[in-house]
């Protein structure tokens, strides 16, 4: 089983690029840790672009099981369909992942944003 470990880091300047951070891990081996820059993303999306660049990424494992995890729980409820988000761009961009997904019946998102030691192993494993 494929476990990738997610997480999409804003700038707080305007207009600078957006710092995508992943880490593979196909049982307890490490197979992949990448850091990668996007062009600049409104910060209430950059996890949003964060996954979309990790699907391309996920693509070569073809029909493993893979668990992404994350720490965002207002894109887990935009890709459960939850959200409460009137906001356009979110809502343009959480239709567009939700759409990716489609493609990739074999990936589980979960948010590790409400287990506590989910969350330190989340951080430790995508420490620079």
């Amino acid at each position: 089983m494929i476990t990738a470990y997610l997480v999409g880091i804003s700038t707080y300047q305007e207009n600078e690029d957006i710092e995508v951070r992943y880490c593979i891990y196909d049982d307890d081996e490490l197979i992949c840790k990448e850091s990668v820059w996007r062009e600049y993303r409104k910060p209430l999306v950059v996890t949003h672009w964060a996954l979309l660049t990790l699907l391309k990424k996920l693509k070569e494992f073809g029909d493993k099981d893979i668990t992404v995890k994350i720490n965002d729980g207002a894109l887990y409820e935009q890709i459960k369909g939850t959200s409460t988000s009137k906001n356009k761009e979110v809502m343009k961009t959480a239709k567009k992942v939700r759409e990716r997904l489609e493609h990739y019946p074999n990936i589980t998102v979960t948010n590790v944003g409400t287990d506590n030691d989910e969350l330190k192993k989340w951080n430790k494993i995508l420490e620079s």
